[in-house]
C-alpha cells in the first residue's frame, strides 16, 4: 500500500477540470508521540504576548512558595485552574538608565529591552515582531494584535519606534479580517486560490522589477533605503505565496460564528472582560487555523481606566487616591481591579488550553509572556515586577513554576522567551537592561 502523507490529496475531474480535495490531519499524519508529522517536521510553536496594566498588590501577590505547586494570594486566585500551565516570575527590575515616563517605561522595558528617552514613542522593534520576523513569514499575518480596550490607541507592538502596530479593538472588525473572503480554510475539501490575492502579487511583482532598476541609478544610501524596503517586499511576496498554496488541513481549525454586533463601548470592568473573551476566542482560532504564529493582547493599556459599578473612580487614579487599609495591608477596591485582570489572564490561557492539538493542546505549543507597567502602582515602582509565561513551548519550557528572578533584568524574560523561540542572539538589550543569561530555571 502506498504510505500516507499530510500532503495527500484526492484528486479527479469535474466538469472537465481538475479537483483536488485534501486529507483533514489524521492521526497516521503524526509521529508515535503525537508532537510531530510522521516525516518528522515538528507542529509550529507560536508567540505571544499579554499585557496588563497596574502592576499588583504586593501583600496578596507575591506567593510565600516558590518552586512548584506555589500557593495562590488573593489576586491569584483566578489562575487556580491553570497554575499548572503558567510560570510566574517575581523580583524583576526594569532599569530607568536615566529617564523615566510613568506607566510606560517599566513595560517598555520588557517589551524592546531598552529605557525609553521619549515618552511614548517606542525605542526600537518590540520583541513580539523580532519573533515574528523568523517564525511568522509564512503565515497570512506576520503577527496580530487585539485590544480589550475598545480603544486603537492601546499599542503594545512596534515594528520600530516610528511604526506602531494598531491593535484591532472591534471584534466584527477582527473576525472580518481573519475569517472574511480572504480566509482559506484549511480543512476544505477543495482549494481555489484567491484571485484578489493573485491580483496582488501580479502587483507587487511589476513594483519588485521597477525597484530592481532603481537599486542602479541611485546612491549607496538610497540603495540601501530600497534594500531595506525591497526585503519587506519580499516578505509580503512569500506571504502571498502561502496564501496561493493550500494549506496543511488542521484539526483544531474550526470556523467560529461571527459575532452579531461590537460589546457596548465603555470601560466598566464586565464590558472589558465581554471584549476580551471575544477578541480572546477569535485570536485563539486564528492561531489553531495557523494564519498567524505571533500574536499579542492587551488587556488593558497600562493607565488601566477600568471602572467599577457603584465605585466612582477608575483604576489609576484609584491607585494613587485610595488609602491603604491598615488591617488588609493593601488598597481594596485597586486590588478588585487587579482581580478582574487576573480573571481574563486566566482565561486567556484556558482558551489556548481548551483547543486539542496532536497529543495535547495548542497552549502546550505555545509560549504566551504576559508583562505590566509597574510593581506598585501608587509609586510607580520598577523594582519587584511581576511577570508570567504560559505554554510549553512545544516541550522546551517547563510550567507551573514561581521563580524568584531576585531583582534581576526584566529582559532576561524577554531574551529567554526569543531564545526558545529559536533566535541565534548573545544578548538582547542596551546599557543597564542588557541582558544575556537565561532563566535556567524555566527550560527542560
Amino acid at each position: 500500500m502506498t504510505a500516507l502523507t499530510r500532503r495527500r490529496v484526492l484528486r479527479g475531474m469535474l466538469n472537465g477540470g481538475a479537483v483536488t480535495v485534501g486529507l483533514p490531519l489524521l492521526n497516521c499524519f503524526l509521529n508515535n508521540n503525537g508532537n510531530a508529522y510522521a516525516d518528522g517536521t515538528p507542529l509550529p510553536v507560536r508567540y505571544g504576548t499579554w499585557l496588563w496594566g497596574l502592576g499588583m498588590s504586593k501583600n496578596v501577590f507575591v506567593p510565600k512558595i516558590t518552586g512548584p505547586g506555589y500557593d495562590l494570594p488573593e489576586e491569584l486566585v483566578a489562575l487556580k485552574n491553570v497554575r499548572d500551565q503558567v510560570n510566574l516570575y517575581t523580583n524583576l527590575t526594569a532599569y530607568r538608565d536615566g529617564a523615566f515616563f510613568c506607566h510606560f517605561t517599566g513595560w517598555m522595558v520588557f517589551r524592546s529591552g531598552t529605557s525609553p528617552t521619549v515618552g511614548n514613542q517606542a525605542p526600537a522593534e518590540t520583541l513580539d515582531v523580532i519573533v515574528a520576523n523568523q517564525i511568522g513569514r509564512t503565515t497570512r499575518f506576520k503577527n496580530l494584535t487585539a485590544t480589550a480596550t475598545g480603544d486603537v490607541r492601546t499599542v503594545v507592538s512596534y515594528e520600530n519606534a516610528n511604526t506602531p502596530n494598531s491593535p484591532e479593538f472591534s471584534p466584527v472588525n477582527f473576525y472580518q479580517r481573519l475569517f472574511g473572503p480572504d480566509f482559506q480554510d484549511p480543512n476544505a475539501p477543495t482549494f481555489s486560490p484567491s484571485p484578489l490575492i493573485m491580483a496582488r502579487k501580479s502587483a507587487l511583482s511589476a513594483v519588485t522589477d521597477q525597484i530592481k532598476g532603481l537599486e542602479r541609478k541611485v546612491g549607496v544610501e538610497d540603495r540601501q533605503r530600497l534594500d531595506q524596503y525591497f526585503t519587506g517586499l519580499r516578505h509580503l511576496e512569500q506571504q502571498f505565496d502561502h496564501q496561493l498554496t493550500k494549506p496543511e488541513p488542521r484539526a483544531a481549525c474550526v470556523l467560529p460564528k461571527a459575532p452579531k454586533e461590537d460589546p457596548k463601548l465603555g470601560n466598566e470592568a464586565s464590558l472589558v472582560a465581554e471584549r476580551h473573551k471575544m477578541m480572546t476566542d477569535l485570536l485563539v482560532m486564528a492561531v489553531a487555523c495557523d494564519q498567524t504564529r505571533v500574536f499579542n493582547m492587551a488587556y488593558s493599556n497600562a493607565q488601566a481606566n477600568t471602572t467599577r459599578p457603584g465605585y466612582e473612580k477608575p483604576h489609576h487614579t484609584t491607585t494613587h487616591e485610595e488609602p491603604t487599609d491598615e488591617k488588609l495591608g493593601y488598597q481594596p477596591n485597586a486590588s478588585w481591579f487587579l482581580r478582574r485582570s487576573m480573571e481574563s489572564w486566566a482565561y486567556f490561557v484556558e482558551a489556548f488550553n481548551s483547543v486539542k492539538e496532536g497529543d495535547g493542546t495548542l497552549l502546550d505549543n505555545c509560549l504566551i509572556m504576559a508583562n505590566t507597567d509597574v510593581a506598585n502602582a501608587r509609586i510607580h515602582s520598577l523594582e519587584e515586577m511581576p511577570a508570567f509565561t504560559a505554554g510549553k513551548a512545544g516541550g522546551k519550557v517547563k510550567t507551573g513554576l514561581h521563580i524568584d528572578c531576585k531583582g534581576a533584568q526584566g529582559t532576561q524574560l524577554g531574551f529567554t522567551t526569543m531564545k526558545v523561540m529559536g533566535l541565534d542572539i548573545p544578548s538582547w538589550g542596551t546599557k543597564s537592561n542588557q541582558a544575556s543569561k537565561v532563566i535556567s530555571e524555566m527550560l527542560v
